[in-house]
């Protein structure tokens, strides 16, 4: 069991982003249907009510129906991104929360925000995927808490995942929701990379709330595939029972508190993108196509310089492992993953946070490395990625996964310039 540490003082401002970094970027221009919609909404004078108005709830419950999640529009609140609306989640549901490790760096910082003598959990993942805690260390975890008079209320879980890039199989997602449950936890399912499955006929993928549908929240920030993340907007899906109704009921009021409603523009956008038109889902197809390949390469590039990291399946980023690399990171002064991220970010240009972002303890020297920046340095260079039967093949492409792996392999090397 790792309770999540307070921050320490002297280390409180290593680092580029102290409690980032935010989801990786897509790195591609915004899509002109809907930039069109965003603009012809940009005259709406009246503010999107907390929680979102009809038109985007609809949307919302009729985009969960069409990957077999049934909800009505009521079931549905939206806020002004996944940050501001898991706060509102987990103060609603209260308690102590258990998180996998290594986990979405937005999480944690919701649970240092709510204080209030709440902790969060890190638990273990299996060594198959991320995004789940192992259903036994979950069980074990829980049951020390509540013997160290704790009180866990809730389980967050990723199938595809943000950092590792997997998806965890259906038998373990059930066998971990089956001991969430019988150890009367809710569920909240952040489902932000559903739509950024490399290969959606190959994975076998089922949404927690499909299996547990009065049990399990369901969490999507629209920024994970269908809009751009500049645009602040998620939905949640709760349970139609008179506890998921409580749970609503509370989460718009702590939104309403905090002012966090929609705006109006971006919620007529993400109401448009909901709705699956086809510009939206063929961008989303190409996009998921584009990073599995780049993504493919950079885990190539991982692999031949001795390191490790477990084959992406979701997402547009990748985590690495450079444990194996330790003597020539050392040779660098590079120890934990604070450092190791400052080397590789000066290194590559580019931010590469640190596994410590992730929930990782500090001294496992592991990164996220994420594959927009390696797309091209203008909008017509990444356009050109997308469309491009063979993208790997491009030079500017080719030329930056190169510096990337040199980069890589370069750190098990002695330090020459010692």
């Amino acid at each position: 069991m790792q309770r999540m540490a307070p921050e320490d003082p002297a280390r409180a401002d290593r680092g580029r982003v102290r409690h980032g970094p935010p989801a990786p970027d897509p790195g591609l221009p915004v899509l002109p249907e809907l930039a069109a919609v965003l603009a012809a909404a940009a005259g709406r004078t009246v503010c999107e009510p907390p929680g979102g108005g009809a038109a985007l709830r609809t949307a919302a419950a009729g985009h969960w129906r069409l990957r077999g999640l049934g909800v009505d529009p009521d079931g549905v609140v939206a806020a002004p991104g996944g940050p501001a609306l898991l706060f509102a989640l987990m103060a609603a549901v209260g308690g102590d929360v258990l998180l996998p490790r290594p986990c979405p760096a937005w999480w944690a910082p919701q649970a240092r925000l709510l204080g209030g003598g709440r902790s969060a959990f890190h638990v273990p993942t299996p060594a198959e995927c991320g995004g789940v805690p192992d259903p036994y260390a979950l069980m074990e975890t829980v049951r020390r808490v509540r013997d160290e008079h704790g009180d866990p209320r809730l389980l967050l879980l990723s199938v595809p995942d943000d950092p590792t890039a997997t998806v965890a199989p259906p038998e373990t997602v059930r066998a971990v929701c089956e001991v969430a449950l019988a150890e009367g936890l809710w569920v909240i399912s952040d489902e932000t990379w559903r739509d950024t499955v490399h290969r959606p006929s190959e994975t076998v993928f089922f949404s927690p709330a499909e299996m547990f549908p009065d049990h399990v929240l369901v969490l999507t920030d629209l920024a994970g595939a269908l809009t751009p993340t500049s645009w602040p907007a998620a939905v949640a899906r709760l349970p139609a029972t008179g506890p998921g109704a409580h749970l609503r009921a509370r989460t718009l009021d702590v939104l309403a508190a905090l002012g966090a409603a929609v705006p109006a523009p971006v919620a007529e956008a993400a109401a448009y993108a909901l709705h699956d038109p086809e510009p939206v889902v063929a961008r989303a197809a190409a996009a998921a196509r584009l990073h599995a390949r780049v993504q493919g390469a950079v885990h190539r590039a991982v692999l031949d310089a001795g390191a490790f990291a477990r084959p992406p399946v979701a997402g547009r980023h990748l985590y690495a492992d450079l444990d194996p690399l330790r003597d020539g990171l050392a040779a660098r002064g590079v120890t934990d993953s604070m450092e190791l991220e400052d080397h590789l970010t000066e290194r590559l240009g580019t931010p590469v946070p640190g596994g410590h972002r992730f929930g990782d303890p500090l001294g496992a020297l592991r990164v996220r490395l994420s594959t927009a920046p390696l797309l091209g340095a203008t909008p017509q260079q990444r356009m050109e990625s997308l469309t491009a039967e063979e993208p790997l093949e491009l030079p500017y492409l080719e030329q930056a996964l190169n510096e990337l792996g040199a980069a890589i392999a370069e750190l098990g090397r002695p330090n020459r310039a010692d």
